[in-house]
């Protein structure tokens, strides 16, 4: 079975040295947010993760959730899992303390998910659902609903989901055909039929929450009438406890390549209860508070895979003796040299991890902009930080979860034969992680939004929030000697995004078309050049301890921020040509040809 260790030091190193402490501590209702607060916390859920979740993973994988008559359940160990994580606080973590959350910052909970998603990916959907749909009930719920059922969906005893797709429709929503009738009451009937709802039903809570999308007999054509409903499984009774059974229910669950332990449902809604949330035909903008939400815990998933692939690739390069170094036995007295010796295992680890650390660090700053975006109480502050979170969201999600697939893939490479075997565990990441870059919005669609929405938006503000202090730290570095290996390689980096940036909306204006041929390739570029910024920040933390670390831990930052500028951040060259070459090329190649 695959071993896991929470990173906890460099967790650590990012919430201290390069986030801003007093920055965070700063904001209302985080003024104790210390170490001495953190540590612990994180310390407890890696051991939750460890010990509790990490067993369960492979076990899940294998055994999957079934169904009997409309009833799913889930694998071994998983209720009692479940119960264990409520117990400990843990669904109410981020949650706003008048619902009975501890009122903690998304900066902490953020690394937390990641460790669920290395520990138990398919476990940490059924909680990361109803982190979601918490989020939409408090931000366009009305009081009745928030009172009823905010503080069941933060203390875990009732679990959330997100009803979108259709069988006849997924990214374009507008063509959805599940109707809501007004009833006498103030409430709706709902009816129609959701696919792909992910934790539609399970034997994990006592209740679940589903946040339905459907259109009102008065709604106009497309996603201008879509509106949002709140469907309880049952219907709470008067004591606040559930009632009677409401007409949702799953009348399958999907068999899937991997996250084989999360019940992926088809439901069915036959005149279900509901009620409205938000304003009739806004349903799409008070769900986007549960989809922004989503896709960037989506983007944590691919973090989290990449990590626990990432350790276990290590330990076996480390283990496994094979050949013998090129420049010479590195250990003469085996049979054989451990194959972390050999250039190209070395050039996978080190891909993953320069891929990895930097993503975290780009997590933590996102997450950070989120808390000042809810908390700060300067209005313009927390626009400034909502545009950096708006402009970042498409690139974590697609970044995130493609680099996670890959350096799950690399990981099974580094293996070799046993990586092909299940007993290993490497194949069950691959197969887990690929899903991250479907679900959500497809990383094509995040690419799309990238280039189609948050590039024009205000006229170019939310690029701003991103350029400008990117410009502003290659000019106050750039003077500075022992930062120009990061510095330079940062600076042509944001050359070519600014190259591209300018050149993609010059030919979007004239032809959508072109915006989209260059939109995948604009990502990855946005998304290199991003991490590039961050690696440049840790590398000038590292520069000043390295000497003087008995660890190795800065030297080995500074090792990897010197990989990730020479070997990885190159790429932006090629990437910029395609995106210069336009979409000529796609566009007159004939479709009779495919």
């Amino acid at each position: 079975m695959p071993a896991y260790k929470a990173p906890l030091r460099d967790m650590r190193f990012l919430l201290n040295e390069i986030a801003d402490p007093a920055r965070l501590q700063a904001l209302p209702g985080c003024e104790e947010v210390t170490p001495d607060l953190i540590d612990p916390v994180l310390e407890e859920a890696a051991k939750l993760c460890e010990e509790v979740l990490l067993p369960l993973n492979r076990s899940g994988d294998e055994e999957g959730c079934t169904i009997e008559n409309g009833v799913v359940r889930t694998p071994k160990g998983f209720p009692e899992a479940y119960r264990a994580f409520c117990e400990g606080g843990w669904t109410a973590l981020a949650c706003h303390p008048e619902d009975g959350g501890q009122g903690l910052p998304h900066t902490l909970s953020m690394l937390v998910e990641e460790m669920i998603c290395s520990a138990n990916l398919s476990f940490g959907m059924y909680p990361g659902l109803s982190h979601g749909a918490y989020a939409a009930i408090r931000a366009h719920g009305s009081p009745e609903l928030r009172e009823t059922y905010l503080p069941r969906l933060a203390s875990g005893e009732w679990s959330g989901t997100m009803c979108l797709t259709e069988p006849q429709c997924g990214t374009d929503l507008g063509l959805i055909r599940t109707k809501a009738v007004p009833s006498d009451d103030g409430s709706f009937r709902i009816t129609g039929s959701k696919i792909f709802i992910s934790a539609g039903e399970h034997d994990l809570a006592e209740n679940i929450i589903h946040l339905v999308l459907a259109k009102l007999p008065d709604a106009p054509s497309g996603t201008r009438g879509i509106s949002l409903f709140l469907v309880p499984k049952f219907l709470p009774a008067e004591d606040g406890r559930p009632g009677v059974r409401n007409g949702a229910a799953c009348t399958s669950i999907e068999h899937k390549m991997g996250i084989k332990a999360s019940a992926t449902c088809a439901m069915s809604f036959d005149e279900a209860k509901g009620w409205l949330v938000g304003q009739p035909h806004r349903g799409l903008a008070a769900m986007f508070t549960m989809m922004n939400a989503a896709r960037l815990g989506v983007g944590i998933q691919g973090l989290g895979v990449a990590e626990v692939s990432y350790q276990n690739a290590v330990a076996y390069a480390k283990d496994r003796i094979q050949g013998r170094a090129l420049n010479g036995a590195k250990h003469p007295e085996k049979a054989a040299d451990p194959i972390i010796v050999h250039p190209d295992v070395r050039r996978m680890l080190l891909t993953m991890k320069a891929n990895i650390e930097g993503c975290r660090a780009l997590s933590v700053l996102t997450a950070l902009e989120h808390d000042v975006s809810l908390r700060h109480p300067d209005a313009a502050v927390r626009q400034a930080a909502d545009d950096f979170v708006s402009l970042m969201t498409p690139v974590i999600k697609a970044m995130f979860t493609d680099m996670g697939f890959e350096s799950a893939v690399t990981g099974m490479q580094v293996l070799g034969g046993h990586g092909y075997i299940r007993e290993w565990g490497m194949e069950q990441f691959v197969r887990d992680a690929r899903i991250a870059q479907i679900y959500e919005g497809t990383n094509g669609i995040q690419a799309l939004d990238l280039v189609g929405r948050k590039m024009p938006s205000h006229a170019g503000r939310l690029l701003r929030r991103f350029f400008h202090p990117v410009l502003a730290y290659i000019e106050e570095k750039g003077e500075d000697e022992r930062m120009a290996e990061f510095v330079l390689p940062l600076s042509k980096a944001f050359g070519r995004l600014q190259q591209a940036t300018a050149e993609v909306a010059r030919r979007g204006m004239g032809d959508p078309f072109e915006a989209g041929a260059a939109a995948t390739e604009y990502l990855r570029l946005f998304g290199l050049t991003a991490l590039a910024y961050v690696w440049a920040r840790m590398a000038e933390v590292a520069l000043d301890k390295a000497d003087e670390d008995p660890t190795g831990f800065y030297r080995a930052k500074l090792g990897t921020a010197r990989f990730f500028m020479e070997r990885l951040l190159p790429q932006t060259g090629a990437l910029t040509s395609a995106i210069m070459a336009g979409g000529k090329s796609l566009r007159e190649f004939e479709e009779a040809a495919f």
